[in-house]
């Protein structure tokens, strides 16, 4: 351990629960001791060019979405990567999460930093915007006003210590166009200008992984004509704007769902993934590319035996969200009081959402993640032993994970290609809170 466990424990909370004040000079107070403990955020980009150039066996790194009980859940996943010795591993929350879990980014790297250094974990920090998503109705309605509010909360990202960004502009793929560069036109020339924007203002020491997507998750699957016209298309505009290097990977879609598909007894439909095209995707993404591979979205949910398919169809990274959020909110530890006002809370503030048809099982099981954030405090406050019961289950889950993906033994694969710099800061740093939230925006 780096310092002792009281002394992390009572900092992370200032870093959430404390004033203004404490909370920046908790978080600066963890960055240091990161820093000189050597858990430092960082930019996957350079293992992921490696892996695109075939120098490292296949792996698929989990993206974990990290929703609830933040803190217990990183630790638990730093319990299993330094236990297995995993290295490619990256914690991340979309742009809609950041406003329904109350997590500013700011917040979300000190307290990942703090589980880190509780667990005793050594090694490069990937921390990720996933699903820096384009509204397509905002769009629609102002496209300057959009863009601005994905801008500001790149600059806020970047400035807390995510060096991992996906741009997520596939919502603006038109299948109504004629041929597929129109269909990916503006999909591709936006996502070129937020790399543009992401060069110009990421670290002098680091090149942010930027990652972009040509088919939105749960709509239509993607094919490698539609990656050959994204990345034709992005690659000029990226040569004509001068915003390189470019993209590390590519997000598809081959059949999967946020949170998957929910059944009216509350269970999860089984999925046909097409595992042929994730293979074909991730092989061309590769070889005529040069990027990573493939990635693949709305995972968490699938069968178990489905993630060893993911580092033999090559794919480069999966994304996990939804699964560790249920683990949480179902596990039989929660107190039934506890639960039961979780649920009265989504009936009553998330009523709109009950479409109809739906039975409460999915209702509940598809809206209870807006409940996060106003339910913070009390999940956090939940009584140690009742914690360490939910952590340890966590932590059986993300050592399954890792196993399956064929991360366990990165670390010094890591370490060959990323090595972050020191980077301490004189005093605490105003966190930047410019980004206006988007609950709908990305998942």
């Amino acid at each position: 351990m780096v310092q002792d466990s009281a002394k992390i424990d009572a900092l992370v909370r200032k870093a959430v629960f404390g004033s203004e004040d404490e909370k920046a000079h908790a978080r600066w107070m963890i960055w240091e001791m990161g820093q000189q403990a050597g858990v430092r955020p960082a930019s996957i980009h350079e293992l992921y060019m490696a892996r695109g150039r075939g120098e490292t066996p296949a792996f698929t790194t989990p993206a974990m979405n990290v929703r609830i009980l933040s803190y217990d859940t990183g630790r638990a996943i730093f319990r299993a990567a330094r236990r297995l010795d995993a290295g490619a591993i990256i914690c991340e929350i979309a742009r809609s999460e950041i406003a329904y879990t109350d997590q500013r980014p700011a917040e979300y790297v000190a307290v990942m930093t703090a589980a880190a250094l509780r667990e005793g974990f050594v090694g490069p920090l990937f921390i990720q915007g996933d699903h820096v998503q384009v509204n397509a109705k905002k769009y629609a309605a102002d496209p300057n006003a959009e863009l601005s509010a994905l801008r500001a909360l790149i600059e806020e990202e970047l400035h807390a210590g995510f060096y991992n960004i996906d741009v997520d502009t596939s919502t603006l793929v038109d299948l109504s166009k004629p041929n597929l560069d129109e269909q990916q036109r503006s999909n591709y020339e936006r996502a070129a200008e937020l790399t543009q924007f992401i060069r110009e203002r990421e670290p002098d020491h680091v090149t942010v992984s930027v990652g972009a997507e040509i088919g939105e998750v749960g709509g239509k699957n993607s094919d490698v004509h539609e990656l050959k016209a994204f990345m034709d298309g992005y690659n000029r505009t990226i040569q004509r704007i001068g915003a390189k290097p470019g993209i590390s990977k590519i997000s598809v879609q081959t059949g999967t769902s946020h949170g998957g598909v929910v059944l009216p007894d509350g269970s999860i439909a089984k999925v046909q993934l097409d595992l042929e095209a994730l293979k074909a995707l991730s092989q061309d993404a590769r070889s005529k590319y040069g990027l990573g591979g493939a990635v693949q979205h709305g995972a968490s949910t699938l069968p178990q035996e489905a993630f060893s398919q993911f580092p033999a169809c090559e794919a480069v990274e999966i994304h996990l969200a939804t699964n560790f959020q249920t683990i949480v909110m179902d596990h039989p530890a929660l107190p039934q009081d506890l639960r039961r006002e979780v649920n009265e809370w989504v009936k009553t503030e998330a009523k709109e959402e009950w479409k109809k048809g739906d039975s409460e099982e999915q209702f509940l099981y598809k809206s209870r993640k807006k409940a996060i954030g106003p339910f913070k405090r009390q999940f956090w406050d939940l009584p140690e032993d009742i914690r360490a019961r939910v952590g340890a289950d966590l932590e059986k889950t993300f050592t399954f994970l890792f196993e399956q993906l064929r991360v366990k033994g990165t670390r010094a694969m890591t370490d060959k290609y990323v090595k972050p710099k020191l980077d301490s800061h004189a005093a605490p740093r105003a966190a930047l809170v410019s980004a206006p939230d988007d609950a709908e925006a990305g998942e």
